[in-house]
């Protein structure tokens, strides 16, 4: 028996043999490499440029001058005009004629009963070449635009009114808006249609008035019957949606920008503030600015806040007031320090009236609030090293300022040797401080002759009985002579 080679599909360019080695595939044919060109240009082409249209390739450039969409707003920019249809790349092939030798067997498609083939060819799809559009089944050679015959898949397909399938480019110049504003760049004049004598689909105007519903049961704005297709709901009832507009701009609404009027109608957000919102200071634009849409000036007037700056106007009973000012302190302008509540506008430093809160408030032993510097000054310890390193705060040897008696007002005094050692009154735990003789209240525990405040780390008991901070037990009780002061070799007679 002859030996009889494998039959291997041909070239639709040269129209040899094509093995795998050098295959390219482009719309169900076969190609060798070096054939894989622009039929135009002559361009070499790979599976990201490449356009095949009747057994021919193209790239994607001389495929739109050749085959896609003419006219303004189709060209390289916005609103040039495009009229390329690359007759000057045929070169010698000026005729039209195909420039390859294939020789292109039609296929013989079995013919589907009316109504179940193909709708472009009408013969009969089968799974493996079948694409879906309108409900039919296209076979994937026929699934082109009716006007371009470009190719076409999911993403880009558009069904026409006319039961045919169309590109997004040419299903916008044969069905979409004509007009300024609709062609490819903004302000290009989309009329292509018209130039064609082709007319695009007529808009119906249509009136929601003519079928009138029952009163109370129709659209609130026009009182036609409202159907479920045009129907959006708001307030409880159903309205036409080209009657869902704004009663005031005829803006269209949605869901999201709707107001309710107590009016029984809707708005836009804007509109709904400028009628039905808060107005004043505050409530437009910006911050400062005055919203008076749709007020008067007695309106206006009538409406401003009034504030009443005198806090001592409510007087409080003696004790419960402001410790400033006495007046009656409210919760919502009410600060706390020392356990009293003072108002918001009292609560600033005595000394230097600077405004205080909970982390800048001092209480001082005259029973009135201080910044911390103020504080720090009047109640302070003085000396070298405790002002403004190196200044001297204090070159007295007694201190300047005058200490109110720090002894509860009423109540018994402790038994002796029980209460604290300087007042002798009782002292409670919450309040006790601890040194080697006995027990002192917090506010006792301070230098006997400096008056500073102690605590564990400074503490130094006399012999007497009392309490020194470090420098003044040294000045009473420690050491004297050469050696013995400030510096080394100071004589110190204190």
């Amino acid at each position: 028996m002859p030996f009889k080679p494998a039959d291997n599909p041909k070239c639709p360019k040269c129209g040899k043999s094509v093995y795998a080695a050098e295959e390219r595939v482009a719309g169900g044919l076969k190609w060798h490499k070096m054939c894989f060109k622009c039929g135009l240009c002559q361009k070499l082409l790979d599976s990201t440029n490449c356009s095949e249209h009747e057994g021919e390739l193209f790239c994607k450039m001389c495929h739109a001058r050749k085959f896609g969409p003419k006219g303004y707003g189709f060209g390289g920019g916005a609103g040039c005009l495009s009229m390329d249809s690359g007759e000057h790349l045929k070169g010698e092939n000026a005729n039209g004629l195909r420039t390859n030798g294939a020789c292109m067997e039609p296929r013989v498609i079995a013919k589907a009963p009316p109504g179940e083939g193909c709708p472009r060819c009408g013969g009969y799809v089968y799974a493996a070449e079948q694409q879906l559009a309108r409900g039919k089944a296209w076979h994937k050679e026929c699934f082109k635009c009716a006007d371009c015959l470009k190719r076409l898949d999911s993403t880009n397909c558009c069904e026409g009114p006319d039961k045919d399938i169309y590109c997004k480019v040419c299903y916008g110049k044969k069905f979409g808006p004509k007009g300024y504003g609709y062609g490819k760049g903004a302000g290009v004049l989309q009329s292509d249609p018209y130039a064609n004598g082709d007319h695009a689909p007529r808009t119906t105007v249509i009136d929601t008035a003519a079928i009138q519903a029952p009163p109370g049961k129709g659209c609130p704005r026009c009182g036609g019957a409202v159907y479920a297709a045009e129907q959006v709901l708001a307030k409880g009832r159903e309205w036409h949606r080209k009657c869902f507009k704004c009663r005031d701009c005829t803006k269209t609404l949605d869901s999201i920008i709707a107001c309710d009027g107590p009016d029984n109608d809707v708005y836009c957000k804007t509109c709904y503030g400028k009628k039905w919102g808060p107005h004043g200071y505050g409530f437009a634009c910006g911050s400062g600015f005055l919203q008076t849409d749709g007020l008067t000036e007695d309106e206006i007037s009538s409406n401003r806040p009034f504030y009443n700056s005198d806090t001592t106007s409510i007087k409080a009973p003696k004790g419960q007031g402001c410790p400033r000012c006495g007046g009656m302190v409210f919760a919502a302008e009410q600060q706390l320090a020392k356990g009293t509540m003072w108002h918001k506008k009292c609560f600033n430093c005595a000394e230097c009236h600077r405004p205080l809160d909970s982390m800048l408030a001092c209480d001082g032993p005259d029973k009135e609030i201080h910044c911390r510097s103020c504080y720090a000054k009047l109640f302070g310890p003085k000396g070298f090293g405790y002002g403004h390193s190196p200044t001297l705060v204090s070159t007295d040897s007694e201190p300047t300022t005058t200490y109110t008696e720090q002894v509860p007002f009423t109540g018994p005094k402790a038994a002796k040797g029980k209460g604290c050692l300087r007042c002798g009154f009782p002292v409670y735990a919450a309040e006790q401080m601890n040194s080697k003789n006995g027990t002192w209240h917090k506010r006792c525990f301070s230098c006997a002759d400096c008056h500073r405040s102690l605590d564990s780390t400074n503490l130094n008991d006399g012999p007497n009985g009392e309490i020194y901070c470090r420098g003044c037990y040294g000045r009473n009780y420690g050491p004297k002579g050469v050696g013995f002061g400030i510096g080394a070799g100071t004589l110190t007679m204190a």
